[in-house]
């Protein structure tokens, strides 16, 4: 478990390997993410500016209650908001950067084909498929970011809890979205890629807690969106051949 964990995480490092062979593709996908980037910091810091007041509109019925017990309240339930935006921003920043930067991720994707060996046979999703794909993210995001909510609430472990819970979660979800272009190219069935990840669900995981974590870091999804794209061919190749290497052996 550990070491198919590790492999993930090296997957991605495997990712930021090709800045050394294909600097040019890969500086073209810096500019969906850094598009991506501003438009949900905006999100994000009104979000942070109003949330004071909202959460004091939500909780009434803490008015009259002493001052220290009302502020513990409201500043929980404050933390607790951030959070579930935080996870719901990372899916919805991987959702919009792909559709921004389908033609730019189309080019980056079919490099790293090449080089890791014969291409595929089929193309890319194409642009309204990556669009209903990224709506599907959002949809699952929201959810990711309710039960974050719901583990920040309960007491004493909460916190924390909603911290590790937010990075699974996303992190998954970040990881089977990436690996999406390589599986369509190859007209894999949502019933055999269900199949796929159950196989190699640790290795899949590790790649998006990485790319997670790397998100969370200061400008980091930005810098990371690439090599994740990389990583992401790479890994969705690996489970594949994985896959193709258990049923000869049935």
């Amino acid at each position: 478990m550990l070491r198919e964990f590790a492999a993930g995480f090296a997957l991605l490092g495997r990712g930021f390997g090709f800045w050394r062979r294909r600097p040019d593709a890969m500086a073209l996908g810096l500019i969906p993410a850094a598009v991506a980037f501003v438009v949900l910091a905006a999100g994000l810091t009104a979000l942070g500016l109003a949330l004071p007041g909202l959460v004091d509109w939500a909780t009434p019925f803490a008015d009259g209650w002493q001052e220290g017990w009302r502020a513990l309240l409201r500043i929980s339930l404050g933390v607790v908001a951030l959070g579930a935006a935080a996870v719901l921003a990372a899916v919805s920043f991987t959702a919009l950067t792909l559709v921004i930067g389908d033609p730019f991720y189309e080019r980056l994707w079919r490099h790293v084909e090449q080089e890791l060996g014969a291409p595929p046979p089929g193309e890319g999703a194409g642009f309204w498929r990556t669009v209903a794909d990224a709506a599907a993210l959002l949809g699952l995001g929201v959810l990711a970011a309710a039960a974050t909510a719901v583990a920040g609430l309960l007491p004493l472990v909460g916190t924390a809890l909603a911290a590790v819970l937010g990075v699974l979660l996303t992190g998954r979800l970040l990881a089977r979205e990436l690996m999406g272009r390589a599986f369509d190219a190859r007209a894999v069935d949502p019933a055999r890629r269900r199949e796929l990840l159950a196989a190699s669900r640790w290795r899949v995981l590790g790649f998006g807690v990485a790319t997670q974590l790397c998100f969370l870091v200061p400008l980091g999804a930005v810098a990371t969106m690439p090599a994740a794209v990389a990583g992401a061919t790479m890994l969705a190749r690996d489970v594949l051949e994985r896959g193709e290497r258990q049923r000869a052996r049935q």
